[in-house]
């Protein structure tokens, strides 16, 4: 291949090459980080060692390099050149027998470049073959390869017998099609679901040609989200890969163009923050050239807002925060109320806002409604349908509350203008609800009058209107080009239209991503009912997890399976296909007889993890049912254990110190540990007893307060990354397995001077 003197090439590092860096550690990367550099400055530099391996097609190239004396690369070169990846990364002295070795093809299903160790796959899986069936003997080539399981691999795989060789074949780096498939058949999933659920998120929108290596490297599966310099420099140094890659159906989201607005639901650790990151990016380059901020993107609360603009930084840099606003609705609310030059009295946080309604239930002597309903209510009925009267909320639709008559409604209804007449009473004071709704109203009224202009600019012949916007005292134009907003469930119907407000109908306005089965703030909200239309294609589901074992995932999912959830709109959403390539330890279920009991296990089992196993305590959070319990806990650890702790507060761990971070379930939204420590997970405490007394009188309140307690059991459960520890005193809670109290450890047993083995390598038989 005549290559160009001093030519530029496009270098990129793909997934699998990725993984082994990942594997053979912060040298090797320096080294392959630093080689891509200078291939990329100027491929013709002989000091780079490239050595032609053999050709792939008509229009590729397979080449050898040697970034150090300790390593080797295999890369593609397509389009004479031009275009590079590096597709394998080894080291040692036998470093080239085994690039050599390795066979790289086209998927025909996806139409990425994969590559396969087929000397490693022989040498260490089908050595272990033995005489029993083959583990995919129920599945012909045919029906493999449909689904995407890379054809090389069919003959090792046929001699698969036994999930030891199985979970050995795992460990070699496969192409990540043919891992998800294999799984899901080991796990006996129905191959049609695992085409509907895997292949057909990956199948390439083109036709394939396996022989076309320059247009497979050009495939979004096939390549890197970047080949920025400072990105590339990072390989090897805690590098986190979803900044470079995406999976096919989250590219497809990112990167797609909608009518209108969209909608991406999923569970816990699929990825959907990750896809609204990478899709503000791709709104951003779509841009021209500018100073403001015309993409926004928000979050129920201040510190994920924080959480997530260090995570856009780390995406693109400060060029690409310049282009985005990120804040938090509240954050956002209270701007838009005090541009408005109106006064904003200072807001009651959550204690103090329900306080007061404690307050006046008291001085109404209408103590049989409780200041949780009544603030819900005020929320999610009233200030959600722009209630003014008594005779609007008389005939307000209450869908998804809890049913109560017409006498109380009125009662209701006192007891809110009891409220606000406190609220306004001096010293005035308000409620984030409050700020909220106010800000839609202005939102409302400013998106009208920049309807009205553009009728009237139509009528009268697109004449420019210079003047009369100056007449109004400001350029009239939409606050923002596009709106993404994450955690979407948790936002109030106030939210909802304030946002709908900001944004002008039209093509990619509103992204949003969520899911219902973690909403443990607010009530539901039906988007089509604030004008967000997600309905049909425009609403997509994202279904593999990215954190989460299958163990522990398989655990969560039973904790929610059979109720209904809705889907953020009219609709239902299910996790059906819901599932983790990632295999770890079984959880863990500790019964104790008391309360000291269970706090004094949870100390010695996380000492142990510590001692041990080496797991930092700050990687070990114990999820507890109330601040009060926290202390308990803490007090324990430090009197008789010695353990540091520290408080999980709004703003997360408030300490960066190594000490185990304790909070309530509600603290552990939007946070990962590598062990979870689920505690009180009793009867009586998992759902608290305090529901049952709307079992009979009120059983849609009970329905929804039951709903919500599982939705925050599955939130906390699924932070876990390795392992998941659950405990309780007394009896198990009934979201347990019905044998719980049967068959788990004792913490008596445990706390004895010889009790059982309870580290992680006994927890798999668990």
């Amino acid at each position: 291949m005549n290559y160009r003197a001093g030519a530029r090439t496009r270098v990129q590092v793909g997934r699998q090459a990725h993984g082994d860096l990942e594997r053979l550690g912060e040298a090797v990367a320096d080294a392959v980080g630093d080689f891509v550099h200078r291939l990329r400055a100027d491929r013709t530099n002989r000091a780079l060692r490239l050595h032609l391996l053999r050709k792939a097609g008509d229009n590729g190239d397979l080449y050898l390099a040697h970034p150090d004396a300790h390593c080797m690369v295999l890369l593609l070169s397509t389009d004479g050149g031009d275009e590079m990846r590096v597709l394998a990364v080894r080291a040692g002295a036998q470093a080239r027998d085994e690039l050599t070795r390795l066979t790289v093809e086209i998927n025909p299903v996806s139409g990425a470049v994969e590559v396969v160790d087929q000397s490693e796959v022989s040498a260490n899986v089908v050595a272990l073959a033995d005489r029993a069936t083959p583990l995919f003997a129920p599945y012909d080539d045919r029906t493999l390869v449909d689904l995407g399981v890379v054809p090389s691999l069919l003959p090792a795989l046929r001699r698969v017998t036994t999930d030891e060789q199985f979970d050995k074949l795992l460990t070699h780096n496969l192409p990540e099609l043919t891992r998800d498939v294999l799984l899901a058949l080991r796990d006996r999933m129905d191959p049609e679901d695992v085409k509907r659920h895997i292949t057909d998120k990956w199948r390439a929108d083109d036709d394939v040609n396996t022989g076309d290596w320059s247009r497979a490297a050009k495939r979004p599966v096939s390549q890197a989200e970047t080949d920025d310099d400072d990105v590339l420099g990072a390989l090897g140094r805690s590098f986190d890969s979803w900044r470079l890659f995406l999976h096919p159906e989250q590219q497809r989201l990112a990167t797609g163009d909608f009518k209108g607005s969209a909608k991406v639901t999923g569970g816990p650790g699929t990825g959907k923050t990750v896809v609204a990151l990478h899709r503000v990016r791709h709104l951003v380059d779509r841009l021209p050239p500018g100073h403001t901020r015309p993409v926004l993107l928000t979050t129920y609360n201040t510190n994920l807002a924080l959480d997530l603009k260090d995570r856009l930084r780390l995406l693109g840099g400060e060029a690409l925060l310049r282009r985005v606003d990120v804040k938090s609705v509240d954050v956002l609310a209270r701007e838009i109320v005090q541009e408005s030059r109106l006064e904003v009295a200072p807001p009651l946080d959550d204690d103090a806002a329900m306080n007061l309604w404690h307050t006046v239930r008291t001085e109404l002597d209408l103590l049989e409604y409780d200041a949780e309903f009544l603030d819900s209510e005020f929320k999610h009925v009233i200030l959600a349908n722009r209630c003014g009267s008594w005779d609007a909320y008389r005939r307000v639709g209450r869908s998804g509350r809890p049913r109560i008559s017409t006498a109380q409604r009125h009662e209701v209804w006192q007891l809110a203008q009891a409220y606000k007449a406190h609220l306004d009473a001096p010293p005035r004071r308000t409620t984030y609800a409050l700020i909220a709704d106010q800000a839609a109203g202005l939102e409302q009224h400013r998106m009208a009058r920049i309807e009205e202009q553009a009728r009237y600019k139509d009528e009268h012949g697109g004449r420019d209107l210079t003047h009369r916007e100056a007449g109004s005292g400001m350029w009239l134009r939409p606050r923002y080009q596009h709106i993404v907003v994450d955690e979407a469930q948790d936002l109030s119907a106030s939210h909802w239209r304030m946002l709908r407000a900001m944004v002008r109908r039209g093509p990619n306005d509103i992204f949003l991503v969520g899911d219902a089965h973690q909403r443990i703030y607010g009530s539901r909200v039906v988007l089509s009912h604030q004008g967000i239309e997600v309905r049909g294609r425009a609403s997509r589901r994202l279904t593999l997890n990215y954190r989460t074992t299958r163990q522990i995932l398989g655990s969560a999912n039973r904790l929610i399976k059979g109720e209904p959830f809705d889907d953020l709109d009219t609709g239902t959403d299910t996790l059906d296909g819901y599932r983790s390539v990632l295999t770890g330890l079984a959880p863990q279920f500790w019964r104790a007889p008391d309360r000291l009991t269970e706090m004094r296990a949870v100390a010695a089992l996380i000492k142990e993890r510590h001692d041990a196993y080496g797991t930092p305590y700050s990687a070990m959070a114990v999820s507890v049912p109330d601040g009060g319990a926290a202390q308990e806990f803490a007090n324990v650890f430090a009197r008789e254990f010695q353990l540091p702790a520290v408080e999980l507060g709004k703003d997360g761990v408030r300490s960066d110190s190594d000490a185990v971070p304790i909070g309530t379930m509600h603290r552990f939204k939007g946070l990962e540990f590598q062990r979870v420590f689920l505690t009180s997970v009793g009867e009586g405490q998992v759902p608290h007893q305090r529901i049952e007394q709307y079992r009979d009188t009120n059983p849609d309140r009970y329905r929804q307060e039951e709903q919500r307690a599982r939705s925050l059991v599955f939130v906390a459960a699924t932070r876990a990354r390795d392992e998941l520890i659950v405990t309780w005193s007394g009896k198990a809670s009934p979201f347990l397995p019905p044998d719980a109290d049967d068959t788990a450890d004792r913490a008596t047993d445990l706390l004895r001077r010889n009790g059982p083995p309870s580290g992680p390598s006994g927890a798999a038989a668990a």
